[in-house]
């Protein structure tokens, strides 16, 4: 017999679910060491690229707020793998209310604009972007409404449940910040797709989504740099756009890490600057450069190791509703690094995207954590 058949009897078992299953004793430890790791190279990458040129006075800054961002991430992540998730979800549509009034707030005067888009509120000294937030809330959101339908999805539910996507991506997209706006839009696709949602109605969904992105892009709703990102994406031999620049310099850095890569604080794309937004959107091109194709690829199979754990909890979930929050964060982060990746090296286009847990940048940190959260939430609840 299969362990995981094991498992699924023994969860059925009245006398061993609650007496000898505590629920701290099946954390997945995989997937935490997997979570620490890449955290360490994003911690290690952002200091590389950060601190500046003197050795006698590099610059702490951005090092000391990651690491700030990541005790914070890590609390948060404790407690929302602390609390059931069953009754994290009763608080879904209440958070999910208040993360739409965020959404709409932060386009007024409240809202902070940053390289060309009104997505931060400024606290402080700290920036919050409630969309990184609101994506975990939809994850929960969907899940809770989805769970309650074992038979299929009819078109009224399917209405429903793409609404509760496309408020809060039409409202990002207003800011405008096309890349989180497509984050929206495979979480909710995949969410859809573990729901049971009928092949004529993936029709459907794909042929309206194109055709608003159509419009989108022939329209003046996008910043001419993010119609430029498209056109470069395009046409990659373009050299008129600050676009077809950044993915130049993000491919002359990973193709000058060879396979060992330069060394640690020894990358002459990241010692020269040359590589925009290195920090935040190419951190991986850090990566790349200073410890060559053996890093970028631990890099890679950390995430891999993530994901596969992640899919592991969804399958070996009590319920419908942990296969669905498992699926959620197993397409939000599996999107994100795809995209944040690749657009370094030229096979998607420059939307901006965060590498998670690796980028700089506290919201995306702590929102990536919390998913993380969940997805223990749900594995180590599987005998409870």
């Amino acid at each position: 017999m299969s362990v995981i058949s094991m498992e699924d009897r023994r969860s059925r078992d009245p006398n061993t679910r609650d007496s000898q299953y505590a629920p701290w004793l099946h954390i997945d430890l995989l997937l935490i060491l997997a979570v620490a790791g890449l955290t360490a190279i994003g911690i290690v990458a952002i200091y590389s690229t950060t601190r500046g040129r003197d050795p006698e006075n590099f610059d702490t800054f951005f090092l000391d707020r990651q690491l700030l961002f990541g005790v914070a991430g890590a609390l948060l992540m404790i407690f929302v793998a602390w609390m059931p998730y069953h009754e994290l979800s009763k608080f879904a549509v209440a958070i999910y209310g208040v993360g739409i009034l965020a959404l709409i707030v932060v386009l007024g005067p409240l809202g902070q604009e940053v390289n060309g888009a009104r997505s931060w509120f400024r606290v402080g000294d700290v920036q919050l972007q409630p969309s990184e937030f609101q994506k975990i809330v939809v994850i929960v959101a969907m899940a809770a409404f989805l769970s309650r339908f074992e038979d299929h999805m009819d078109v009224t539910r399917v209405f429903l449940a793409v609404g509760m996507v496309a408020w809060p991506g039409l409202l990002v997209l207003l800011q405008p910040d096309v890349g989180t706006a497509l984050i929206y839009v495979f979480i909710g696709f995949a969410m859809l797709l573990i729901g049971g949602i009928r092949l004529r109605q993936v029709i459907g969904i794909a042929l309206i989504a194109t055709t608003v992105v159509t419009l989108m892009i022939n329209s003046n709703m996008l910043e001419e740099y993010q119609t430029n990102r498209l056109r470069t994406f395009v046409d990659p031999s373009s050299d008129i756009t600050e676009a077809a620049f950044q993915q130049r310099q993000a491919q002359i850095a990973i193709g000058n890490g060879g396979v060992s890569g330069t060394g640690y604080g020894e990358g002459s794309q990241t010692l020269s600057g040359l590589v925009p937004q290195q920090h935040t959107d190419f951190i991986f091109t850090v990566i790349g450069e200073e410890f060559g194709f053996i890093g970028a690829a631990a890099t890679l199979a950390l995430y891999a190791i993530l994901l596969l754990r992640i899919l592991q909890a969804a399958r070996l979930a009590r319920d419908r509703l942990g296969t669905l929050i498992c699926s959620g964060v197993f397409a939000m982060i599996l999107f994100q690094m795809f995209e944040a990746v690749g657009m370094t090296l030229g096979i998607t286009p420059i939307t901006g995207i965060p590498l998670p847990l690796v980028s700089y940048g506290g919201s995306s940190a702590i929102a990536t954590l919390i998913g993380i959260g969940l997805v223990i939430n749900v594995r180590m609840r599987r005998f409870v």
